[in-house]
């Protein structure tokens, strides 16, 4: 049996190329362009009608998001020969929705990824259905998402039965960002292009890998169905236009074609190697991964950076080969307000839910831990009396 990839230490673009950017605005899109693609794992679009969608993530645990627009269908072949179906073959028909005949709107789906096999054929067995992004939010919300497992007398009872139960996060939809949607639609897409960095407001807002260049045509205008974090629209509307690079050659060296095309490869290789500094975020940063589905030669993964609040935090999804190339890969910014709600709940989680032991490491008086957790959205983990009397002597130490 083949070796399993190995978990991702970092997102590396190995295999992929950065060339120079296109601006329109405040938003700047990167190429990456693969040197070789090999056209065995192939992805499609898979439309919904209905946005809104409940997904159950088992044991008994419902993931509800107000947009999902659309999965990704992964085909691939374990022998490395080229997948057969590809773009609408691939996709298929959607799932049959059990809610559809009740007019309700909503798409009930069955996990995040789902194996779909059709018939015998290898070929049509090898099928994997994902919800992009949501794969990656859905481990993030799960973080610590378990009750206290001391019943410890400060929490609630709520807290000590359902854990987390909901845990919410807010995002905006592609379409909200001013500028992305005409800066995707006047975007000129290069050969041999497999994916880009987005940036907005000079700001790394996302990463989109894919293996194949068609595939990348056919899923390049899926980006505006992403969902961002809120912040990129205050950066959008208030950075100012993102500028243009602007290079100038000395005349004097160029004295051919071929001394001009030397001159603009280098060029571009100056450009893209700009570009991954300016995400290195993100790009070649520690990231803790976990496998989430094996398929042949191929391993499904999400992952999330080290939460650290004076740097730019990501969470994403990533199908690795086995020789470690990133084949497939889909990020997320996360705001400063969920890595403090997340750093939060791994401060609690780190000392066993204990008040005491966690205000101690935060070097706060334990009142104060009382109101950030509050503050944060999780004062209902805490009994209703204890948060009232830490609330109140705060209040009247402030006076």
């Amino acid at each position: 049996m083949a070796k399993a990839p190995a978990l991702l230490r970092s997102l590396a673009l190995r295999g992929l190329t950065a060339t120079h950017a296109q601006v329109f605005a405040g938003v700047r899109l990167v190429p990456l362009l693969r040197d070789a693609p090999r056209g065995d794992l192939r992805i499609a679009r898979r439309g919904y009608d209905d946005p809104m969608a409940l997904v159950d993530v088992g044991e008994g645990l419902l993931y509800c998001s107000s947009y999902v627009p659309h999965a990704l269908v992964v085909g691939w072949t374990e022998d490395g020969s080229p997948v057969a179906s590809y773009g609408a073959a691939l996709a298929g028909p959607a799932e049959r929705n059990p809610l559809a005949k009740l007019g309700c709107g909503v798409n009930l789906l069955h996990r995040m990824v789902r194996r779909e096999a059709r018939g015998e054929d290898p070929a049509e067995r090898n099928r994997l259905r994902l919800l992009p992004q949501h794969l990656a939010m859905e481990g993030f919300l799960a973080l610590h998402f378990n009750a206290p497992e001391i019943a410890w007398s400060e929490y609630s009872r709520r807290a000590i039965s359902r854990g987390l139960d909901p845990r919410t996060e807010v995002s905006l939809s592609g379409r909200a960002i001013p500028s992305l949607e005409d800066a995707l639609r006047v975007f000129e897409i290069h050969e041999g292009q497999c994916g880009l960095l987005l940036f907005v407001g000079e700001l790394l807002a996302s990463v989109f890998v894919v293996p194949h260049p068609d595939d990348y045509r056919a899923l390049h205008r899926t980006l505006i169905e992403d969902f961002f974090e809120q912040t990129l629209l205050h950066a959008a509307r208030h950075n100012g236009d993102s500028q243009a690079l602007v290079h100038t050659f000395d005349a004097a060296q160029v004295g051919s074609l071929d001394d001009l095309r030397a001159a603009l490869g280098r060029a571009r290789a100056e450009a893209g190697a700009l570009h991954i500094d300016t995400a290195a975020g993100l790009i070649g940063r520690p990231i803790a991964a976990e496998r989430v589905y094996r398929a042949g030669p191929f391993s499904l993964q999400r992952f999330m950076t080290e939460l650290d609040p004076a740097l730019d935090n990501h969470i994403g999804e990533a199908i690795v080969r086995d020789d470690g190339t990133v084949e497939y890969a889909k990020t997320y910014r996360l705001s400063a307000g969920q890595v403090r709600r997340a750093r939060l709940l791994q401060q609690l989680a780190a000392h066993g839910w204990n008040l005491d032991a966690t205000a101690a490491a935060l070097r706060i008086a334990r009142d104060q831990l009382l109101r950030r957790i509050d503050g944060e959205g999780f004062g209902y983990l805490i009994a209703e009396h204890v948060l009232k009397a830490a609330l109140k002597r705060t209040r009247e130490r402030a006076r």
